[in-house]
C-alpha cells in the first residue's frame, strides 16, 4: 500500500462508482440514502488516505515524490507522482469532496447517478494533479468534462441544457489544440513523460510561416497551444463567459466543485507546462497575459457589482479572483508563484463555502434572487456570521487565508511591473465593495418580506459541512507558512530552472546575431 498511494487515492473513488452502479438498486428512500451514505463514506476514507501522502512526503525535495511507474496499453506509460505544486491540489480535492457530498443530502432526483457522478468527478480531477504523462494529463484533463457536463445537464436549473453544452464546447475546442501540441512535443522530444520534458529544450529559433516571423519558434507556438486550453478552464477574460453560465445552473454541489477545484486546473497546467517548458514563450508573453489578468480583475469586478443573482455574483468574483493567479505566475518570482498557488488553494475554500452559503439560503426558499432576501440577520444570526467570515474571506481580510494570496502575488507582480500592481490594487477596492454590497442586501435591513418570516437558520448538519472551512480558512490566514513551507522548494526550483533557461538564451540569441 506504502507504494502505491496515489494509485489509491486517485482510483478509490471510481472503484466505488462502479461497485455502486452495479450492485446499487431501486429509487426508494433507503437506496438513495445507501447511495448517499457509501459516497460519503467513501470520499471521508480517501481524505484519511490522503493525509498519509503528506506525512510522507518531503518538503525540502524539490523533485517528484511517491512515483509510480508501469506499462499501459499501446505502448504508453502509466506514471503518477507529487510535488510541492500538486500535492496541496490532492490535498484540496480530497478535503473538499466529502462536504460537497454532505451538502447534498438534500436531492432526491436520481441520487444514486449523482453520486456515482460526483465519485467519478473525483477520480478524474486527482488524476490531473498526480498524471506525470502527457497522454495520461490529457485524458484525465478531458475526462472531466463528461461528468461535470452531467452534473450540470441532468440536476442544473431551467436553461441547464444551454449552460452544459457552452461549458463544454468552450473547454473542449480549447483542449483540441493542446493536443495538437502534445503530438508535436512528442515528435520532438520522443516521449511524453513530464520529468524528461522538463528537462528537454525546446527550439526557442525563430520560425518562419507563411513568411510571417515567429519570435520564440517552437515554444511560442505550443505555449499559445496549452495556453487556449488553460486559459478557457482558468477561466481568464474574454474566454469566461461560460462560467457564469455554468454556474447559475449547476447544482449546489456542481458549483462547488467547478469553483474550488476545476478552475484550478488551469493555474496548475500554467506551472506544470507553460512555465517550465517554453520559458522563452513564457517570458515573451508575461506582459500580455498580466495585462489580461488586471483586465479581467478590473472588468469582472465591475460586471459583478450589477448582478441580480447570486450565484452570478460569485461567479465573476472568482473570474477575478483567477486574475490574480495567472498575474503571479507570470511574474515568475518567488514570491509570485507562491502566491499564485496560495491564492488558488485559499480560493477553493472561500468560493467552495460562498457557493454553499448561497446553496443554504437556495434550499429554503429556492431563489437566488438577491431582492427576494434582506434581514436574515434577524432569522438566521449563525448563517449571518459564517456568511460573514467568507464574505470578508473573500474580499482579502487580513487574518484570513484571501490576504496572503493576494499580498505576496501583488508583491510578485509589483517586482515586474509597477503599473499593473497598481492597477491590481484598486480590485481589492472593487471585491470589496460587491462582496459587501451583497451581504448588506441579504442579511442586514428590516425583515419585511412574508415569506421569509418562517425561515429557519442552519441545521446541524450545515454548521458541520462549514466547521473544517472556516477551520482552514482561518488557520491559513494565521499561518501561512503551513502551506508556504511544502510550495516553497519546488517553486524556488521552478523560477530558478526559469531564469536559467533565459540566460542561456541570450548568449546563443548573441552568437546567432552576430554570425
Amino acid at each position: 500500500m506504502q507504494d502505491n498511494l496515489l494509485s489509491i487515492v486517485t482510483f478509490l473513488p471510481l472503484v466505488a462508482a462502479i461497485v455502486m452502479a452495479v450492485f446499487l438498486r431501486g429509487n426508494d428512500e433507503a437506496a438513495q440514502l445507501g447511495a448517499k451514505r457509501m459516497a460519503l463514506f467513501v470520499t471521508a476514507a480517501n481524505f484519511v488516505i490522503s493525509l498519509f501522502i503528506l506525512t510522507r512526503f518531503d518538503a525540502s525535495n524539490p523533485g517528484f515524490q511517491l512515483v509510480e511507474e508501469g506499462e499501459w496499453m499501446m505502448g504508453l506509460t502509466y506514471k503518477v507522482g507529487v510535488d510541492g505544486i500538486s500535492v496541496l491540489f490532492v490535498l484540496l480535492t480530497t478535503f473538499l469532496m466529502p462536504l460537497t457530498i454532505a451538502a447534498c443530502w438534500g436531492v432526491s432526483t436520481r441520487v444514486k447517478e449523482y453520486m456515482i457522478a460526483l465519485l467519478v468527478l473525483e477520480a478524474l480531477m486527482i488524476g490531473v494533479f498526480v498524471a506525470l504523462d502527457l497522454v495520461l494529463f490529457y485524458l484525465f484533463f478531458e475526462a472531466g468534462l463528461i461528468p461535470m457536463f452531467l452534473i450540470i445537464g441532468i440536476w442544473g436549473g431551467k436553461d441547464r441544457i444551454y449552460a452544459a453544452f457552452k461549458f463544454f464546447l468552450y473547454t473542449f475546442l480549447g483542449s483540441v489544440l493542446m493536443l495538437v501540441a502534445i503530438v508535436a512535443m512528442y515528435i520532438d522530444a520522443g516521449t511524453t513523460d513530464i520529468p524528461a520534458l522538463l528537462d528537454h529544450q525546446f527550439s526557442a529559433a525563430p520560425l518562419s510561416v507563411f513568411g510571417f516571423q515567429i519570435m520564440g519558434g517552437l515554444q511560442t507556438v505550443l505555449w499559445i497551444a496549452f495556453f487556449a486550453s488553460f486559459a478557457v478552464k482558468l477561466p481568464m477574460w474574454p474566454v469566461h463567459t461560460w462560467l457564469p453560465d455554468a454556474h447559475v445552473q449547476a447544482p449546489t454541489a456542481g458549483s462547488v466543485v467547478l469553483a474550488a477545484i476545476l478552475l484550478k486546473m488551469g493555474g496548475y497546467g500554467f506551472l506544470r507546462f507553460s512555465l517550465p517548458m517554453f520559458p522563452v514563450a513564457s517570458d515573451m508573453m508575461a506582459e500580455f497575459v498580466m495585462w489580461l489578468s488586471v483586465i479581467a480583475i478590473i472588468y469582472t469586478s465591475l460586471v459583478a457589482m450589477v448582478q441580480e443573482d447570486m450565484k452570478k455574483l460569485i461567479a465573476y468574483s472568482s473570474v477575478a479572483h483567477m486574475g490574480y493567479v495567472t498575474m503571479g505566475i507570470f511574474a515568475a518570482n518567488q514570491q509570485g508563484v507562491d502566491g499564485a498557488i496560495f491564492q488558488m488553494i485559499s480560493h477553493g475554500f472561500i468560493s467552495g463555502a460562498l457557493f454553499l452559503c448561497v446553496g443554504v439560503i437556495y434550499d429554503r426558499m429556492h431563489t437566488r434572487e438577491i431582492d427576494a432576501y434582506g434581514g436574515l440577520v434577524n432569522r438566521m444570526p449563525a448563517y449571518a456570521a459564517i456568511f460573514m467570515l467568507f464574505t470578508m474571506a473573500n474580499v482579502g481580510l487580513p487574518g484570513t487565508s484571501g490576504f496572503v494570496g493576494e499580498f505576496l502575488t501583488l508583491i510578485g507582480v509589483f517586482q515586474v511591473n509597477t503599473w499593473i500592481a497598481v492597477l491590481a490594487a484598486t480590485g481589492v477596492i472593487l471585491s470589496a465593495a460587491y462582496a459587501l454590497w451583497l451581504y448588506r442586501r441579504v442579511v442586514f435591513g428590516d425583515l419585511i418580506k412574508e415569506s421569509l418570516k418562517s425561515i429557519t437558520d442552519m441545521s446541524t448538519r450545515e454548521r458541520l459541512i462549514f466547521a473544517p472551512l472556516i477551520f482552514m480558512t482561518i488557520l491559513l490566514g494565521v499561518y501561512p507558512s503551513l502551506a508556504l513551507d511544502i510550495i516553497g522548494p519546488s517553486v524556488e526550483a521552478l523560477v530558478s530552472n526559469y531564469d536559467l533557461a533565459l540566460e542561456n538564451l541570450v548568449p546563443a540569441n548573441a552568437v546567432a546575431a552576430s554570425n
